[in-house]
């Protein structure tokens, strides 16, 4: 009991006045709210950057599955349909003010599973699409393919998807008038 006394005595504030006791546990009180509003600013900031960034997760994702449906060696490779993993197995990095992005995420068919890496751009200069779908282009995809089987027909390879554009025509010199080739050669 003695000692309680004893340390309630140290704790208490040398104050002549009731007065100054008040204006300190007014300013404790405001410092207490600064603090609290900063905090609660500062995880609202967090919390809708990485909302922005799960948005553009799914956008970039859906293009790519849209884009890998179309692909006949993947769709040989992991078969139809194509199911995209979980968000939390996949990375995001976005740089250029949120107009590039890189991403990797896990996807799997009936056949096996893959893993698909792709790099995109943001089409249009819409820098204040916060939250809001936009339209990514594809530049570069690759797929990663892992298609189980016993120990002799199990398989992992990587498959690049492209547009699936036809390859250029030949450029090749139809007009050209051949010559006849110099040095000594003998003409008979």
């Amino acid at each position: 009991m003695l000692g309680r006394r004893f340390i309630s005595f140290l704790r208490r504030t040398p104050s002549s006045s009731g007065k100054v006791v008040a204006e300190e546990g007014k300013a404790k009180t405001w410092g207490r709210r600064i603090v609290s509003g900063t905090l609660i600013c500062l995880t609202g900031g967090v919390a809708l950057s990485a909302l922005d960034d799960l948005s553009i997760y799914h956008s970039c994702s859906s293009k790519a599955l849209e884009r890998a449906s179309k692909n006949k060696p993947i769709i040989d490779a992991i078969g139809e349909p194509i199911v995209r993993g979980p968000w939390y197995n996949a990375s995001l990095a976005v740089a250029h003010q949120r107009q590039s992005v890189s991403c990797t995420f896990p996807v799997s068919g009936p056949q096996g599973t893959g893993i698909f890496q792709l790099k995109a751009v943001r089409n249009g200069e819409d820098k204040w699409s916060f939250l809001r779908a936009s339209d990514w282009e594809i530049l570069i995809m690759e797929a990663l393919v892992h298609v189980p089987g016993n120990e002799e027909k199990q398989q992992t390879f990587r498959i690049k998807v492209s547009d699936d554009l036809p390859p250029p025509a030949s450029n090749a010199c139809t007009d050209c008038i051949p010559q006849e080739p110099s040095g000594n050669v003998d003409k008979k």
